[in-house]
């Protein structure tokens, strides 16, 4: 059964590392969380490790060069992992060819301009339009602030006829903007399979954005054996369940993305409420908290 849990001082002397969530947890989209922010200062001052984790379809490099603007400052984390960084690697190593149509906001070009040295050695891509390209990099949506999946079935409709893979940068569904939600790059891919595409993830809960953040690790000298990570997020099919399949304990925050689900204080979940939406998702968290704190 979860735990519900107070403050995350309350299990922390469990844990020597954190996979940590960004979105929903560390910030809104628009301004950080003043405590969860002290939560990560107090564990990283009480000797533990801090990798923020988040399913950004950006490198790491261009995830922190917002953290000034957020207010996340540099004392509460040790590294960060994103799943641009993962899916880099599987698009330099022609995982949906080399000439590619990028389908996602000027905002997230540092994904084909920041490319690390070794990954560079791996091979080159070209962005082309859909009309040249072997295949689709997704990062979002053009305007994610009034668009929707459907207004891409079209596109995506041109795509599947043509065989194409759909490589997909960041898996989550949708993301709360202050009080605005908007869809991601994870909601195309998901429409793509639905009409018969194929779509590759690297992100969270799949497998290589944690070999990443575990190689991450080891590059610190940290050697974390897997029962002493915990994994943090609002995400149940992102978070939660991509901690699970890799055997690590979770901690659910559910006054995140869920938060109007468990009742009017997204502080306090009642625990009435949030047993039976976890069993009918069929994920069990090890622990739950309203906020990171």
């Amino acid at each position: 059964m979860t735990r519900i849990i107070r403050a995350l001082a309350e299990v922390s002397d469990n844990y020597d590392a954190l996979f940590c969530d960004l979105w929903g947890c560390v910030h809104n989209g628009q301004r950080a969380y003043p405590a969860a922010v002290d939560a990560l200062q107090t564990f990283r001052a009480k000797g533990g490790t801090v990798i923020l984790m988040t399913n950004a379809p950006r490198p790491a490099q261009s995830v922190i060069a917002g953290f000034d603007r957020l207010g996340i400052p540099r004392d509460a984390w040790d590294a960060v992992v994103t799943s641009g960084d993962a899916a880099q690697g599987g698009m330099v190593m022609g995982a949906v060819g080399r000439k590619v149509f990028h389908l996602g906001p000027a905002k997230d070009d540092t994904f084909f301009t920041e490319i690390p040295e070794d990954l560079r050695e791996l091979g080159s891509v070209q962005r082309v339009p859909l009309d040249e390209a072997e295949g689709i990099v997704c990062t979002g949506l053009f305007d994610e602030m009034t668009e929707t999946p459907d207004d891409y079935r079209p596109l995506l409709l041109q795509a599947k006829n043509e065989g194409m893979k759909l490589l997909c940068a960041n898996p989550d569904i949708v993301v709360d903007v202050g009080e605005q939600r908007i869809y991601c790059a994870g909601a195309l891919a998901e429409l793509y399979t639905e009409m018969g595409g194929q779509s590759l993830y690297f992100g969270k809960p799949h497998p290589p954005i944690y070999d990443l953040a575990r190689r991450r690790l080891a590059s610190m000298g940290k050697i974390i054996d897997d029962s002493r990570i915990l994994c943090v997020g609002d995400g149940i099919f992102t978070d939660v369940q991509g901690g699970a399949s890799e055997g690590l304990d979770t901690l659910f925050i559910t006054g995140g993305l869920a938060a109007n689900d468990f009742g009017d204080d997204p502080e306090h979940p009642h625990e009435a409420l949030l047993l039976p939406w976890l069993q009918e998702r069929q994920l069990t968290p090890l622990l739950a908290v309203g906020r990171l704190r």
